[in-house]
């Protein structure tokens, strides 16, 4: 599977599009080029997907605070599990 240069192109584009760092010239440019590739309008599709996605999660992360005590929590219960005979 051989990716030309307009398509690597355009998938750059396409991805710069998403985090709103891509200038009108370079969307002008992906708009025209998706018109002829079916395959750039795929990964486009999938990417618009995949960004909605990640979006909507409604993820809840830890704090850092929480993740150095679960570390130290689980260092220490590994060296536990190290020194029992």
């Amino acid at each position: 599977m051989k990716i030309n240069k307009a398509c690597e192109k355009a998938n750059h584009v396409c991805d710069k599009s998403q985090y709103k760092e891509a200038t009108l010239l370079e969307k002008l440019k992906l708009m025209l080029h998706l018109v002829f590739c079916r395959a750039c309008r795929n990964y486009s599709s999938t990417n618009k997907k995949l960004t909605t996605t990640i979006k909507d999660a409604n993820v809840d992360c830890m704090h850092k605070n929480e993740k150095e005590a679960l570390k130290e929590s689980l260092e220490k219960a590994i060296q536990e599990q190290q020194h029992q005979p």
